[in-house]
């Protein structure tokens, strides 16, 4: 049999086929993004929204405590760090936010000394709980993203419980 008259249609069904792969494709790629998103911060800002009152956090899969919040209005990650005494955040950050540096300071951090600058944030949230006039560092050494380290100048103004992987935070002002 002789290709002179190859089917028309053909072509067509390639294409098709190339097509239907691409978004399976895609799709397992988007899946699979938002499936490891949701592993690293499973505390997102979708989630917390619903919570009233006191706030329930999950670990994440490396058992740390990471959750969607908001410094002066602008959403930010958390990273809440107990061993942190004020809340750290990026100098490039603090710059987006415009956050005033204060006096520099050095401070201890697990990989030895960094140099940073006192200021006070005036709004830090996270989930329904809500601090004003909040110490804070600005770490010219932290990179990465926009991860924020949340200490105790914030955690200290609440009270946590943790059982299993679950951390439960309520506001001591509304107490």
């Amino acid at each position: 049999m002789s290709d002179e008259n190859p089917n028309p249609h053909r072509r067509g069904g390639t294409w098709m086929l190339a097509l239907s792969w691409l978004l399976i494709g895609g799709g397992l790629y988007w899946y699979f993004s938002d499936w490891s998103a949701r592993q690293n911060n499973p505390n997102t800002a979708s989630v917390l929204a619903g919570q009233r009152g006191e706030l329930t956090l999950i670990r994440n899969r490396v058992g740390h405590y990471v959750a969607d919040g908001a410094i002066n209005g602008r959403s930010v990650t958390f990273l809440l760090d107990t061993g942190a005494t004020a809340v750290a955040l990026p100098a490039a950050l603090a710059r987006e936010l415009g956050v005033r540096r204060g006096a520099a300071v050095t401070v201890q951090t697990a990989n030895g000394p960094a140099a940073g600058f006192e200021t006070r944030l005036d709004s830090v949230r996270l989930g329904p709980i809500e601090m004003r006039d909040v110490a804070a560092l600005v770490a010219g050494e932290m990179t990465g993203d926009n991860t924020v380290l949340l200490g105790m100048s914030f955690l200290k103004r609440v009270e946590f419980t943790q059982s299993g992987d679950r951390l439960v935070l309520r506001s001591l002002a509304a107490r």
